[in-house]
C-alpha cells in the first residue's frame, strides 16, 4: 500500500509518517512539502534517515503532484494552520486560500485520477466563532468551564459535538478547511473514492514549531524555558482560556482503521478527534506546570482580545470512540514532559521555528 502524506515535513506530517512507517514493510510512505516553514528542513533530514521519500514540491502546483505517481491513499496534513493567517502576519488572504483550498482541490483531482482514498485532517476551527463565544463560562480552579446551562445536543459535558454550528464567521483559515471538507465529500461521492474527515483538536508534542497562534502548548513551554516574554491575552487577562490537545501519533490507529474500512461503509464521514477534557488545560495551568519544572517566570496581562480568540474550545470525541473504538493513548502529562525534555535539548527552538 502506497500512502502520500502532504505537508510531510511539518510537525503533524512527519510524526504521522514515522509512526505509519513502523507498521511494517507493506506500507510505503511518500511525502510532499514545499519546505516553507522554518524548521521543516530538520524534519526532512529525519524522514530521509528513516528511508521515507520526501519530494520538494507544492500541492498548489498540479504538475508537482503528477510527478508522484499513483497512490492508494492521500493523507492531507498540509495547511497554513494559523487562525490569524490571511489577516495578520506575512501570509495574504489569497495565499491562504490558495494553500489551504486550491491545494485541496488539486489533491482531490489526484485522488479522482488514481482512485485513491482521501483523509483530510481538519480542525476545531470550523465551528462558529459567534456560537462558541456565546457559550457562558465561569472560572473554576484556574480555568474557564461552561456553565451547566450551556449543555445540550450540540455541546455535551464532554465538549463540542460534530453538530455544533459551523456558521460564519469561523476565520478565513476555518473557512478554507470547512470548504475543503465539503469539496472532499462531494468529490468522493461523484467519483467513487473513500473520504474521511477528522476534525482535530490542538496538536501538541515534542518537536512542534511553537507559535502563539498555533502550537500553543509547545510555544508556552519553550518560551518559559528560554525565558522569553509571555502574555495572557484577552478575556480576563489571567490565562483562563482553555484548549484540549492531541499528539499526532495517536491519530495513526484511527487512520489505519479508516484505510481498512470498505469504501461504501455507512460509518460517519466526519468525526471530532482530540484528547478531550482529560487533555484540556488553560494557559494558567501551563504556567503552573512550567513553574514546577523550571521555576518562576513572569507573565504579563493584556485583557485586550485578539481576533478570533475564544475562551473555551474542547472537542467531544464520543462519536469517534463509539464508531471506531478510538481513544488517545498519549496523556497530557506525557505530552508536556516530552515537550519539556525536547526544549531542554534544543534551547533556542523558538528562535529557529519562528
Amino acid at each position: 500500500m502506497r500512502i502520500l502524506i502532504t505537508g510531510i515535513c511539518g510537525f503533524v506530517g512527519s510524526e504521522l509518517a514515522c509512526t505509519l512507517a513502523d507498521h511494517g514493510s507493506t506500507t510505503h510512505i511518500v511525502g510532499i512539502d514545499n519546505l516553507s516553514r522554518p524548521g521543516s528542513w530538520n524534519n526532512r533530514e529525519r524522514l530521509t534517515e528513516r528511508g521515507i521519500k520526501v519530494i520538494h514540491g507544492d500541492i498548489r502546483c498540479s504538475a508537482d503532484l503528477d510527478s508522484i505517481g499513483g497512490c492508494d491513499w492521500v493523507i492531507d496534513a498540509a495547511a497554513n494552520a494559523s487562525v490569524l493567517a490571511g489577516v495578520q502576519g506575512s501570509t495574504s488572504s489569497r495565499q491562504l486560500v490558495d494553500n489551504n483550498l486550491s491545494g485541496t482541490i488539486n489533491l482531490l483531482e489526484f485522488c479522482k485520477v488514481h482512485k485513491a482514498g482521501f483523509i483530510l485532517l481538519s480542525t476545531s476551527r470550523v465551528y462558529s466563532i459567534a456560537a462558541l463565544s456565546q457559550i457562558p463560562v465561569e472560572v473554576r480552579l484556574g480555568a474557564f468551564i461552561p456553565q451547566s446551562s450551556a449543555y445540550g445536543e450540540n455541546l455535551s459535558e464532554a465538549g463540542i459535538t460534530e453538530t455544533f454550528s459551523t456558521a460564519a464567521p469561523v476565520s478565513l483559515y476555518g473557512a478554507t478547511k470547512l470548504a475543503s471538507e465539503v469539496l472532499a465529500l462531494e468529490y468522493g461521492a461523484a467519483f467513487d473514492f473513500p473520504v474521511w474527515i477528522n476534525r482535530c483538536g490542538v496538536m501538541a508534542g515534542a518537536g512542534q514549531f511553537g507559535r502563539p497562534d498555533q502550537g500553543i502548548f509547545a510555544f508556552w513551554l519553550h518560551s518559559w524555558r528560554e525565558k522569553r516574554p509571555l502574555k495572557y491575552i484577552g478575556f480576563d487577562g489571567q490565562g483562563h482560556q482553555v484548549r484540549d490537545c492531541l499528539h499526532p501519533r495517536d491519530l495513526v490507529p484511527l487512520l489505519m482503521k479508516q484505510i481498512a474500512e470498505p469504501a461504501r461503509s455507512n460509518k460517519p464521514r466526519i468525526v471530532n478527534v482530540s484528547g478531550g477534557l482529560d487533555s484540556a488545560r488553560s494557559l494558567a495551568h501551563l504556567s503552573q506546570w512550567c513553574s514546577s519544572r523550571w521555576g518562576h517566570h513572569p507573565v504579563k496581562s493584556d485583557p485586550e482580545p485578539r481576533p478570533y480568540d475564544l475562551p473555551w474550545v474542547v472537542l467531544d470525541s464520543s462519536l469517534v470512540a463509539h464508531t471506531w473504538n478510538w481513544h488517545p493513548k498519549t496523556c497530557i502529562e506525557i505530552i508536556l514532559s516530552e515537550t519539556a525534555d525536547f526544549a531542554e535539548a534544543h534551547p533556542d527552538w523558538i528562535t529557529s521555528s519562528l
